[in-house]
């Protein structure tokens, strides 16, 4: 930026981000959006919004006038009327991935992100004491308080869903593979990792807390795979168990710095045979930040709202860590992002290594 304005200008944008992100985030929650599609590309007045929300006509007029000014809605000036107007280019798919997200950054973020200075400050999720009067991070929270799991485990299963199929193509496992799922939480991931992958007499077992068990077992028996995946309880940074071909680490490693990082990796690398793989699966930046929404994102999103440590890295950062905890790194590759819809914030990379030496 070369001139105070242009600056200025740029400040402007952050001032008012919060207040526009809510705005039209509400206009979904009061109904209006929903009301001017079912009204089947006609137009309607403020009062006949109004009438259909249980809102105030002025405050339909309101809420309307930064979507208008953005073009997600048209206002008709001879008669007084509004119609969806780029909203009624996305399809339900379309905005079934934008909300969760929207959902999400308001239920677990908006609010927490008041504490971020004091949580970088302390190295705590300073805001989940202070609105839940909890200790310690957000995965642990959500457990405890239904309405953070059901928003960010929308937002999840979305990112999941839209990940793991690349994940799963990416993956090369041999017949008889035995496969380790690190943290795979209440067992999914080890169903997908069998249903997607299907060689001869694959087994995974998936690795989490022990409380996880009952849950992932009963996952396990629900899907028909409870012959070939498994669970064993523990605690990563205890040890990791041995016996197993391939690691998985999905949507974990992102959450730690890199000493954490290390640990982890380097207890992965104690319990491979000479020839085990690991496969890792985490949020990336890009080698230049600049072109990158992740880092709009990630940052706080991790600092101040789940972790108060951790976050994504550039994939190179990643081969460099693995690398120094004894792998040779294999593969390394990032998602197309030409490829990805435009409203999609994480870029994934995978990061494959094998263990060459004792």
């Amino acid at each position: 930026m070369s001139s105070p304005d242009a600056v200025l200008a740029k400040f402007r944008e952050y001032v008012l981000g919060p207040l526009r992100f809510m705005n039209l985030l509400s206009c979904f929650e009061l109904g209006i959006v929903d009301v001017l599609k079912g009204n089947a590309g006609g137009g309607m007045t403020a009062v006949q919004i109004a009438d259909a929300t249980g809102i105030a006509p002025h405050s339909v007029e309101q809420m309307l006038y930064l979507l208008v000014k953005e073009d997600f809605v048209s206002f008709d000036e001879s008669s007084a009327s509004y119609a969806l107007d780029g909203i009624k280019h996305l399809s339900d798919d379309d905005l079934g991935r934008v909300l969760p997200w929207m959902d999400m950054v308001k239920v677990v973020c908006l609010r927490q992100l008041y504490y971020l200075t004091e949580s970088v400050r302390t190295g705590k999720v300073v805001g989940l004491k202070e609105l839940y009067d909890f200790e310690g991070n957000f995965y642990e929270a959500s457990t405890r308080y239904p309405e953070l799991q059901a928003s960010w485990g929308a937002m999840m299963d979305q990112v999941t869903g839209f990940i793991d199929p690349w994940f799963f193509g990416n993956l090369d496992l041999p017949d008889n593979a035995k496969v380790l799922d690190v943290a795979g939480n209440t067992g999914l991931g080890a169903v997908l990792a069998y249903r997607h992958k299907r060689v001869e007499n694959l087994h995974v077992t998936c690795f989490d807390f022990p409380e996880k068990e009952a849950e992932a077992l009963e996952n396990f028996r629900a899907h028909g795979v409870q012959d070939h995946c498994s669970f064993i309880g523990g605690d990563v940074f205890d040890s990791v168990p041995k016996g197993f071909d391939v690691v998985m680490i999905k949507h974990f490693l992102d959450m730690f710095d890199k000493e954490n990082v290390f640990r982890i990796l380097k207890g992965v690398h104690e319990a491979l045979d000479v020839g085990g793989q690991v496969y890792v699966l985490v949020p990336i930046y890009p080698e230049d930040v600049k072109s990158s929404c992740s880092v709009d994102f990630f940052p706080a999103y991790f600092l101040g709202c789940t972790m108060a440590q951790g976050g994504p890295q550039k994939i190179s950062t990643y081969e460099q860590w693995m690398e120094a905890c004894g792998f040779k790194v294999t593969k390394a590759v990032s998602q197309d992002i030409s490829a990805m819809p435009p409203d999609v914030i994480p870029v994934h990379g995978i990061i494959c290594g094998t263990k060459t030496s004792p």
